[in-house]
C-alpha cells in the first residue's frame, strides 16, 4: 500500500507539472532536440534515452539521441555535432560533471538551452534546469533497506559493513553516500556497525565510472584482508551493478552456501538482474527511480522553454554547481524488497511478470 500511495504521489506531482506539457501528444515546432547519454552499458540509460526519444516524437520534436560509451572526449564530440547540426534544446546525462563548460559555452552563446539529466553538470553557468530524483533521498533508502534487515532498530548488533561509493566524477555519488551516512552514523557511532576495513569517505570508497569489476576487485581485497575470520554482514552498495559484482566476490569464498549466509546488500535502479536476485532472496534491495516519469518530467520542461515559458521546479536551494544554483525538479524514489517488487514494480507496468521468471 505504502509504494501505490508514492506512486500515486509521483504520478500526480507529474501529472501538474507544466499543466498540458505532459498530456496527450500536441504540435511542436519540429525542432531538433540533443540527447546525450553516458553509456549503454547499463540498462537503465538505455530506457533514459528510449524514454525521452519516444515522448519527444510523441510531440512532434526531432530527437538525436547519441550514447558515449563512459568517454568524455566521445561526448564532448557529439554534442559539439549537436551544435553544429542547429539542436535547440540539450538534455545531458554527462559522464563527468565538470568537463562540459566549453562546449556549453558555445552553447549559450547560440541561445541553445542546457537541461542537466539526472546528473548534476559542475563548474558551469550555461546550465538551465535539471531533472533528477531526490539523490539524498535515495542514500537514506539504501542505508534503511540495510537497518531494517539487520534489525538495528530493534537493538540487535554489532554487524560489520563495508562502504562503497559511485563514481567521484558523478555529483550524484556525494548525496548518495551523505544521504546513506546519514543514516548509518549513529550505528556506526555506537558499534552497531563496524567497518573493518575503516575505509569511510568517497576519497577511498568511490567506484570510478560506476564500474562493476573494479568494485569486485576491491570487494575481494576486503575480503582477503579484514574477513578470513570474520563475516561480513553488510555491504552499502549504491548502484544495482556494483551489487552484482559484490554478490559475485563474497560467493566466490563461500558466502551464501552452507550456514555462510549471504551479506545484506543494497543497490539502486531496479536493474532486470537484480530484481531477480531480490526475488531469489540474494541482494536485499534496490531503489526504483521510474526514467518514464524522469522522461516526462524532462519533456514537460521542454515543452515550457520552446513555449517561452519558465519550467516548473520544486527544489531551488540543493543543487549549487559551483557557479549557480541550478532550478530542479526532484523525484521521489522508491525501496524495492522481496516484499514489495511485484507492486512496485509488476502493477506499475515496469516489468512483466513474464521478464522477472
Amino acid at each position: 500500500m505504502v509504494a501505490k500511495w508514492m506512486f500515486s504521489r509521483l504520478f500526480l506531482a507529474v501529472s501538474l507539472l507544466g499543466g498540458h506539457a505532459v498530456g496527450p501528444a500536441q504540435a511542436a515546432s519540429g525542432d531538433s532536440i540533443g540527447v546525450a547519454m553516458p553509456t549503454k552499458s547499463s540498462q537503465r540509460w538505455i530506457d533514459d534515452g528510449n524514454n525521452i526519444v519516444r515522448l519527444l516524437k510523441e510531440k512532434g520534436y526531432k530527437p538525436d539521441l547519441q550514447y558515449a560509451d563512459d568517454d568524455i572526449p566521445t561526448q564532448l564530440a557529439q554534442i559539439e555535432n549537436m551544435l553544429t547540426k542547429g539542436v535547440k534544446i540539450l538534455v545531458i546525462a554527462s559522464i563527468d560533471g565538470t568537463t562540459l563548460s566549453d562546449v556549453l559555452a558555445k552553447a549559450s552563446e547560440r541561445g541553445v538551452k542546457v537541461i542537466a539529466y539526472d546528473r548534476l553538470i559542475r563548474g558551469t553557468p550555461n546550465v538551465d534546469y535539471y531533472a533528477t530524483f531526490d539523490n539524498y533521498k535515495v542514500g537514506v533508502q539504501q542505508a534503511t533497506s540495510i537497518v531494517d534487515a539487520l534489525g538495528l532498530k530493534d537493538g540487535k548488533g554489532p554487524f560489520t559493513i563495508e562502504l562503497f561509493g559511485g563514481s567521484p566524477d558523478d555529483n550524484n555519488a556525494y548525496f548518495f553516500y551523505d544521504g546513506a551516512l546519514s543514516v548509518l552514523k549513529p550505528y556506526l557511532d555506537a558499534k552497531k556497525l563496524v567497518v573493518r576495513s575503516g575505509q569511510f569517505g568517497m576519497d577511498k570508497v568511490s567506484t570510478l565510472r560506476w564500474d562493476p569489476a573494479t568494485a569486485q576487485a576491491r570487494m575481494d581485497n576486503l575480503l582477503s584482508a579484514y574477513y578470513g575470520n570474520a563475516h561480513l554482514d553488510a555491504v552499502l552498495s549504491p548502484y544495482d551493478g556494483i551489487s552484482t559484482a559484490i554478490l559475485s566476490s563474497v560467493k566466490s569464498v563461500g558466502y551464501g552456501s552452507g550456514a555462510v549466509p549471504l551479506p545484506v546488500v543494497s543497490g539502486q535502479d531496479a536493474e532486470l538482474q537484480s530484481v531477480k536476485s531480490i526475488i531469489a532472496g540474494e541482494q536485499t534491495a534496490t531503489i526504483f527511480k521510474d526514467t518514464r516519469d524522469l522522461a516526462k518530467v524532462t519533456v514537460a520542461m521542454i515543452d515550457a522553454l520552446e513555449a517561452g515559458r519558465k519550467p516548473e521546479v520544486n527544489d531551488s536551494k540543493t543543487y549549487d554547481n559551483g557557479k549557480k544554483i541550478v532550478p530542479s525538479f526532484l523525484l521521489t524514489p522508491v525501496i524495492v524488497t522481496k516484499a514489495n517488487w511485484k507492486s512496485a514494480l509488476v502493477d506499475t507496468g515496469y516489468y512483466t511478470l513474464e521478464q522477472l521468471k
